[in-house]
């Protein structure tokens, strides 16, 4: 399978389900009394998904599954084990069942090979970094300061930045909610989405862990040769450091959160020239860092 070529998604058909339905209690207290009242409920699914690179397992991440082939590639472009979707030459999915994959009964796992060009297997290799990722969890496991991966490139603002303004990035914003389906009937699920430069929403991936939910984004750009467009994420999350990490490895220049960034977030962004917004609940929103206001 060529890792740029979108086709159906084989994750969806192969892997797990990404919603639970388990039977719960609801308790009501009314008075002195309690009422119980039996019900099925609709959860999020989060299963261990593991991350294998020619052969050799990398990272174990905790994650929906579901688009797993654009979180295997977003994943492998934005922690720098790639250079571009050309070095990943495939990718498999394979559900494996509980006692398969050594787990507890019930906890069942998923399996995602990638096939990656040799430049991009050594310097995996020579990264000697083990990973295993908890939801949300974006930095685990690393030996050393050096190895949070903190010094990028500063980029050049691009030539339509400006447009990202409050009016675009709130009529992004007001798009999104209707296209969180899995968020609708479970919540607890975050989302990423891409926007064009005037607002236009093209694309809402969405994951129990925000930072899955931004590999997956960046997977499905990059299969689609679009990671160079005009436009900008959404997160439904706090913008956190690794998230501008992210971003900023594979070229993306704006960022928009509705939770308010971290200051190390803020700072990335300032180093790498993101513009980044948080906060953004109509009709408000902050700006935290834009290209003309950064530090050096």
């Amino acid at each position: 399978m060529n890792a740029s070529a979108p086709t159906p998604a084989a994750s969806e058909v192969d892997a797990l389900p990404a919603l639970a339905h388990l039977p719960v209690q609801v308790a009501t207290v009314e008075g002195a009394a309690v009422r119980q009242q039996a019900r099925q409920d609709v959860l999020a699914a989060e299963v261990p998904v593991s991350l294998v690179f020619n052969g050799i397992a990398h990272a174990v991440m905790m994650a929906t599954p579901r688009d797993l082939e654009d979180f295997a590639l977003g994943f492998a472009l934005s922690e720098g084990i790639l250079d571009d979707a050309a070095q990943c030459y495939g990718i498999e999915v394979r559900a494996l069942a509980a006692a398969e994959a050594g787990l507890p009964p019930g906890v069942d796992a998923v399996e995602v090979q990638l096939e990656v060009a040799t430049r991009a297997f050594e310097r995996l290799k020579g990264r000697r970094r083990s990973l295993a990722g908890r939801t949300g969890c974006g930095v685990c496991g690393v030996e050393s300061f050096a190895g949070l991966d903190l010094d990028l490139p500063r980029r050049p603002a691009p030539a339509w930045i400006g447009r990202v303004d409050l009016p675009t990035v709130l009529h992004a914003f007001a798009q999104l909610a209707p296209r969180q389906a899995l968020n609708a009937e479970a919540g607890a699920i975050h989302a990423a989405a891409w926007a064009s430069a005037d607002g236009a929403l093209a694309e809402v991936l969405e994951d129990v862990g925000r930072h899955n939910a931004l590999d997956k984004l960046i997977g499905r750009l990059a299969r689609a040769g679009r990671l160079g467009d005009p436009g900008f994420v959404l997160m439904t999350s706090r913008g956190s450091h690794e998230l501008v990490r992210k971003c900023a490895r594979v070229g993306i220049a704006a960022m928009a959160t509705i939770s308010a960034p971290t200051a190390m977030g803020v700072r990335m962004a300032e180093l790498c020239g993101l513009t980044l917004w948080g906060l953004c609940r109509a009709p408000r929103g902050v700006l935290y860092a834009a290209p003309a206001s950064s530090g050096s």
